[in-house]
């Protein structure tokens, strides 16, 4: 704990050195909010000091703010094509905060001209992921945000419906039907990846995208700011915000295969400090597949507090409810998918897949004064998974015979975890000299607790084998499947603590105005283990060893920007993934690090209405751990516990993205990507084979038109969307340490899906419909060879909502 002693000591004094810089700052703050005549959020609307020639667009709440502005005497100027434009003349005295509100007006000339929306561009929209607000432009990352506007015109219903705008983030699995599997450049993006308001949550269960007003995803390691995570990147699903003007909305969904949802949603102020917005939904469904079904519950309160003129709390807490068949597909039959239709189901009628999730976070921003901001995070969330049904397709040994006899037998989990987090971070801008800093220092802190029973069934009528029943997976007909419950004997419950701390510190210099580093350095220390094994039968508890790691990860990137629309960059980040098990003398395993190493450039054309970027990278996951093929001794290892670290795996890939801003509203988004992932050093598995479940290639394009003006189809939206998603390989890779090895890498077929998109809106109604997988193409979702889940037919969704 010396180096962590001595990270503190640094971060301590650097916010002492920092505190005394800017009490010397003589500028102020200017900050207000938009609203137009209909007392609605102006978003997207240009600001502009006119005299220093800054500006600014208003966020999605109408709120604007500049910071770090030199005192002084400066003319505001508001205008957006269709609005009236304002200007405004104020003084802002120094260490002041000057706030100021506006109400904006319809310009009927200006309606008659060609519009351009003041919507964000692709490297307008800044990431609250990053935990500071820095400029897309001077990021050496690729980000993409997906906000509210896509997600209602698309009429996205799950997290994999608004990915298909991402290229190089993919669903690859959905095990058991209940949850999707999603991964990034090669590696997967799992509960440590995924966040919802900058908190982690547990992706076993798919989130409700009703409640969510945008989509961030940063590509690349993000280990700098939220310690181990895997490095192809993160997503951080960003809710609905309360409001303090009164509003909402009602809405009613109908889709194919009897789906039926109702949504609510109401915001508006409760006092002149304290502001609230409700999200609702039911939603009740069967499937395409056979006797597969769904109901889901979901409530999203939260409430705005403004305690002072510089200080926010936002309380937000949701509850998910989801019920469900539990799925896991169809067979593969000697790791080649068998020739079924993807309607039939192979498991018990009765089998089930059950998640609660609940979350409640507190988010404290507190400005210190113009130049510096404290934020804090309280988050605490808990999870139950219960999963009963027959086991999955050739699992625990019961192979699918190629006749298609299948021995089914029984499994059941059951999964309680509960997550807390405490996180701080001090944000601010200082000069040295000329040199200007955006600072970011900080510390979290957090823990999961994860008790996890596991059951037993021992069928008396067959010696005690876990066997309910066969069936035959080609031929339905040939047995009579069972349709009893039987009881399942609970084995073992399994404690697994993990704590973890994480001390990290940022700084984006301006060395000259078109060159920019980036520096970070994050130290995080993680106790595992210290938990145990308790046996039912036996009646006997087992201490499970405490396990301790402590890293460093740092990243370091230098913007270069020739002109305000071209921005080019380069970065090295390095994180780490926490090994299970032992070296052969029985000692802890290391970390593995994952060095990253990114290049690109971001464009802005015709004036910043097509935003272009391009990035290419290389990802180095070295001293990969692998079971150990000898023991201290130097016998043959048969222990799975006994590791070394002989392994390593190496990403390489190129990422286009394109998206427009709304020109005489024709949008468009568009990108391509391509990713190689392999082995390139194992002692386990062939030096070069693939790794699973990636596709070389993803593409996406979409185009909306939006008629506005005077015309008689004023209110109406339509558009298309196509996604592709290249070949792949699932199965098991083959072990060049087992003679004759059944293993084998299983291919899927790559596909490209086409959804298209009609609506209407006038006045506070709206109608909108939905064709998806226009062409009726068939591919999998599979994990292993034993959960092989066909992807969606073609679907009709129809959907009314009215304002309120």
């Amino acid at each position: 704990m010396k180096k962590a002693y001595r990270v503190f000591r640094l971060i301590g004094l650097a916010i002492i050195l920092l505190g005394s810089v800017q009490l010397f700052a003589q500028q102020c703050m200017l900050k207000g909010r938009l609203v137009t005549n209909d007392g609605n959020a102006a978003a997207d609307v240009n600001v502009i000091i006119k005299e220093i020639k800054r500006g600014a667009i208003s966020a999605d709440d109408g709120s604007f703010k500049f910071a770090n502005v030199p005192a002084g005497h400066y003319t505001l100027i508001i205008s957006s094509i269709g609005l009236q434009t304002i200007q405004k003349t104020v003084y802002c005295g120094p260490n002041q905060v000057y706030e100021l509100n506006f109400t904006l007006h319809e310009n009927q000339d200006e309606l008659r001209e060609v519009i351009i929306t003041g919507s964000k561009g692709l490297n307008e929209k800044i990431v609250t992921a990053g935990k500071i607000p820095i400029n897309p432009m001077d990021l050496p990352q690729s980000i993409i945000v997906i906000g509210r506007s896509i997600l209602e015109r698309q009429q996205t219903l799950r997290l994999s419906d608004v990915l298909m705008n991402v290229n190089g983030v993919y669903v690859y699995g959905t095990t058991g039907g209940g949850q999707e599997e999603i991964g990034g450049r090669g590696y997967a993006f799992n509960s440590s990846n995924t966040f919802k308001n900058g908190v982690r949550f547990n992706n076993g269960v798919m989130p409700e995208i009703s409640g969510m007003e945008k989509v961030e995803v940063m590509k690349g390691s993000s280990a700098i700011l939220f310690g181990n995570v895997a490095a192809g990147g993160i997503l951080n699903l960003i809710t609905k915000k309360p409001k303090f003007e009164r509003g909402g909305e009602i809405s009613f969904r109908a889709s194919s295969y009897d789906l039926y949802k109702p949504a609510i949603d109401l915001y508006g102020p409760i006092t002149k400090i304290i502001a609230f917005r409700v999200n609702g939904t039911f939603e009740k469904a069967n499937s395409f597949r056979d006797n597969v079904s769904s109901k889901r519950y979901y409530v999203n309160p939260s409430f705005h507090l403004k305690p002072g003129k510089k200080t926010d709390v936002l309380i937000e807490a949701d509850y998910l409810q989801d019920d469900r068949t539990s799925d896991f597909g169809i067979a593969a039959i000697d790791y080649t998918i068998a020739n079924i239709p993807r309607s039939r189901f192979l498991g018990a009628h009765w089998s089930y897949y059950d998640t609660k999730q609940a979350t409640v976070t507190a988010t404290t921003s507190h400005e210190l004064n113009s130049k510096w901001k404290l934020n804090n995070i309280l988050s605490f969330q808990q999870s139950n998974i219960d999963l009963f049904g027959t086991t999955r397709p050739n699992a625990s040994g019961q192979m699918v015979k190629p006749n298609g006899d299948w021995v089914r037998g029984l499994q059941r989990t059951g999964t309680n975890e509960k997550y807390y987090l405490a996180q701080i971070d001090l944000t601010g801008q200082f000069n040295t000299g000329k040199v200007h800093h955006n600072l970011l220092v900080g510390a979290d802190a957090d823990k999961y607790i994860t008790k996890a029973n596991a059951f037993n069934y021992l069928n008396p009528a067959i010696g005690n084998k876990n066997i309910y029943d066969t069936i035959n997976v080609l031929d339905p007909s040939k047995f009579i499947q069972r349709v009893d419950i039987p009881e399942m004997t609970a084995a073992t419950l399994t404690h697994t603590p993990v704590k973890r701390l994480g001390l990290y510190m940022q700084d984006l210099v301006q060395i000259f105005q078109k060159l920019k580093v980036l520096g970070a350095l994050r130290f995080s220390y993680q106790e595992s283990g210290a938990g145990y094994i308790y046996n039912y039968q036996n009646k006997t508890t087992t201490a499970v060893d405490k396990l301790t790691d402590g890293a460093f990860s740092p990243k370091v990137g230098i913007v270069y920007q020739p002109s305000k629309s071209v921005s080019l960059f380069s970065s090295y980040s390095n994180s780490f993934t926490l090994n299970s098990g032992s070296d052969v003398h029985l000692n802890p395993l290391p970390p593995s690090y994952i060095n990253q190493y990114e290049v690109g450039i971001k464009i802005g054309l015709f004036r910043k209405l097509l935003s272009a970027n391009a990035t290419a990278y290389q990802i180095i996951n070295s001293n990969l751990a692998q079971i150990s093929l000898t023991d201290a001794s130097g016998n043959a290892n048969n222990n799975a516990n006994i590791k070394e670290l002989a392994g390593q795996v190496t990403s390489k890939g190129v990422e286009i993205d394109v998206m427009s801003k709304s020109i005489n509203g024709f949008s468009f988004i568009g990108g391509y990507s391509f990713n190689e992932t392999k082995y390139t050093k194992s002692n386990t598995y062939v030096v070069g084979s693939k790794l699973r479940y990636n596709p070389q290639h993803t593409a996406n394009a979409s185009v909306f038109y939006n008629v506005s003006g005077r015309s008689v189809l004023k209110g109406m939206t339509a558009g298309v969307l196509g996604y592709y998603v290249g070949e792949r390989v699932a199965g098991r890779s083959t072990r060049i340490q087992v003679p004759n090895d059944t293993y084998k890498l299983m291919p899927l077929p790559d596909y490209f899906q086409f959804d298209a998109s009609l609506g209407y809106s006038m006045r506070n109604l709206s109608l909108r419909m939905k064709l998806s997988n226009i062409f009726n193409q068939l591919s999998y979702y599979v994990h292993d060879d034993n959960s092989v889940n066909p992807i969606a037919p073609r679907q009709l969704s129809i959907s009314a909502a009215m304002k309120l």
